[in-house]
């Protein structure tokens, strides 16, 4: 690349030839240099999870405050920049990297300030969730944040947000208060309920397509600092009685347990011992945050299941059961899933999903169902962009694989078809951090439902022109 100008994909898909003199404005407005490719912070600033939609900018900021984002912000519209936003680099989409664009890599906002008294927590766009977990535990506090401890907050966040905490407390955006955004036209708001309550709203949800938030502020509870959880799991032969058994534990369970159900093959993992290495197994996750006291009441249920070829529920951080799954999901191998909510667990759905678990072909996919319901159903449907107040489950079928892995053009096609058979079963809702690429339009559309007119009317009013567009977009027009 000539240093002495550089050419950047633009937002109408041409592009655009940025001069020496033009970038060196943008970068005496930012603390630390752009990054370029060769560069020897450039392969970590533009590095996402899901490998197979790996993709180079032609250029990165790492901004350090919510000015320097402002002046990012201002430079992409002026010149007419396609921008992307990297907060955690997770989406299974790949939404952070825009190929040959101009990338915001927020890891340098990674600030974190507890205050325990009013159990708030001031969250930067940077944090990974275990860096919010880590501070906000050492008071004994949580907010409802995701199940992988590598996944970004922003992103996580205003997508809806969704964890193990979810049934107590509701989606991760019934927990913000408040947040500070950069939005298209180079202001810095603040966003609430009480100030700019359109903003506050949608971003509650459809967040990604309005700003760049550079800063959270999320209500804390009281959790932990210890709980019980961990991994169990069963020979996969007992498949019809575990979903059974799912189904009842599921619907009668206080809400301080949440469940997550994974039909998988077993990893070749030290605490799997060597004769179930690579066998089917039907898997629970589990999360009791409640009473420590009423814990061995509130798992009795899946304990009397008997006979586990693994057992490690006991008591133990919060923060390593947030971290439990973070083995099964590294970084750089290839990720493919259809997602979908139900708000019940049908004879129907639970035949299908044993009859999926057996014939797939991936090794390491999952057939994967997440325990929701509780909270997030006492809200009105329009309490945020969010919306999918009718969601007791989450489902996925979930295609993981190496680049090189044999038959592995094939998997994708098996996963659609798969998806496709659980369908019938699901609410018609989506969760749009769950959405991959290639989910059409009209996915985009079901994940608001009746909430989508009135999130395209913000989007107008604050980002007519669609600068932000790297996400799943909603676009003024639409």
């Amino acid at each position: 690349m000539n240093r002495d100008g550089i050419d950047i994909a633009g937002v109408d898909g041409g592009r655009v030839v940025l001069t020496r003199q033009q970038i060196d404005g943008l970068d005496s407005r930012v603390r630390h240099p752009l990054l370029y490719a060769g560069d020897e912070a450039w392969d970590d600033a533009i590095l996402i999870w899901n490998g197979m939609m790996a993709r180079a900018p032609a250029l990165v900021i790492q901004p350090a405050s919510a000015r320097e984002v402002a002046a990012a912000v201002n430079f992409a519209r002026e010149h007419g920049l396609l921008l992307s936003i990297k907060g955690g680099g997770h989406h299974i989409a790949g939404t952070s990297i825009a190929e040959h664009g101009l990338a915001l890599d927020m890891s340098r906002m990674r600030a974190i300030v507890v205050d325990p008294d009013a159990k708030l927590a001031h969250v930067g766009p940077g944090c990974l969730l275990k860096d919010v977990d880590q501070a906000t535990q050492a008071h004994g506090l949580a907010t409802v944040l995701g199940f992988i401890s590598e996944v970004g907050v922003a992103g996580l966040t205003l997508g809806g947000g969704l964890g193990y905490l979810t049934r107590r407390f509701g989606w991760t955006v019934d927990n913000l208060q408040q947040v500070e955004i950069v939005t298209a036209d180079g202001r810095i708001r603040a966003a609430s309920r009480e100030q700019n309550a359109d903003l506050f709203w949608a971003l509650r949800g459809a967040g990604a397509n309005l700003g760049v938030v550079t800063r959270f502020t999320f209500r804390l509870h009281e959790v932990g600092p210890t709980v019980y959880g961990g991994l169990i799991a069963w020979p996969f032969e007992r498949a019809e009685e575990i979903l059974q058994a799912y189904r009842t534990i599921t619907a009668r369970a206080p809400r301080e347990l949440a469940v997550w159900l994974n039909l998988i093959r077993a990893p070749a993992a030290p605490f799997v011992p060597e004769r179930w290495q690579g066998e089917r197994v039907c898997a629970m996750a589990v999360c009791y945050s409640g009473d420590l006291a009423d814990a061995d009441a509130a798992l009795a249920p899946i304990r009397a299941l008997g006979d586990p070829v693994v057992d490690l529920l006991c008591e133990q951080p919060y923060t390593q059961v947030q971290s439990y799954l973070d083995d099964g999901e590294p970084k750089g191998l290839h990720y493919y899933w259809k997602t979908e909510y139900f708000a019940e667990l049908s004879d129907g759905l639970l035949a299908t999903l044993r009859a999926l678990a057996a014939e797939c072909p991936i090794p390491q996919g999952q057939i994967g169902t997440l325990h929701l319901g509780g909270a997030l159903n006492e809200h009105d449907g329009n309490d945020g962009a969010v919306g999918n107040r009718d969601a007791r489950y989450a489902f996925g079928v979930i295609g993981i694989w190496a680049p090189d892995e044999p038959d592995a053009d094939t998997f994708p096609q098996w996963v659609r078809e798969a998806g496709q058979r659980i369908r019938p079963f699901a609410t018609g809702g989506s969760y749009v951090n769950f959405q991959t690429e290639d989910e059409a339009q009209d996915r985009i559309r079901a994940a608001y439902g009746d909430n989508f007119d009135r999130i395209v009317g913000v989007k107008r009013k604050y980002d007519p022109t669609n600068l932000f567009r790297m996400n799943r977009n909603i676009r003024a027009g639409t």
